[in-house]
C-alpha cells in the first residue's frame, strides 16, 4: 500500500520537474543555483526524498515560485486512502 507521505512526495516531485522544465533548466542547474546537492535534487524530483524547509525555500527562489505553490494541497484528505483516514489519529 502506498502511504500518503509517499504520494505527497511524488506530487511535490512532479511540481518541481514541471516548473524546472517550464524554465528550460536541467536538474544540475537547479541544484547548483539552489545550492543543493545534484543527487539530492534528483531524488526530490523522483519523490524519493523530502526537502528541509531551507531547501524548499532555496529551490522555490531558483524556480521563481512561491514555496506555498510547491506544497499546496499536499496534506489534503484526497491524498489519503479511506483506510488511512479511518485509522488516522489526531
Amino acid at each position: 500500500m502506498t502511504t500518503a507521505s509517499y504520494r505527497a512526495s511524488r506530487i511535490l516531485g512532479r511540481r518541481l520537474r514541471r516548473r524546472r522544465e517550464e524554465l528550460g533548466l536541467r536538474q544540475d542547474e537547479v541544484a547548483a543555483l539552489s545550492q543543493v546537492n545534484a543527487s539530492h535534487y534528483g531524488k526530490l524530483e523522483r519523490g524519493e526524498s523530502n526537502p528541509t524547509v531551507q531547501t524548499l525555500l532555496q529551490i522555490s527562489i531558483t524556480l521563481e515560485v512561491e514555496p506555498a505553490w510547491l506544497v499546496r494541497g499536499l496534506d489534503d484528505e484526497a491524498l489519503l486512502s479511506a483506510s488511512e483516514i479511518m485509522h488516522r489519529s489526531f
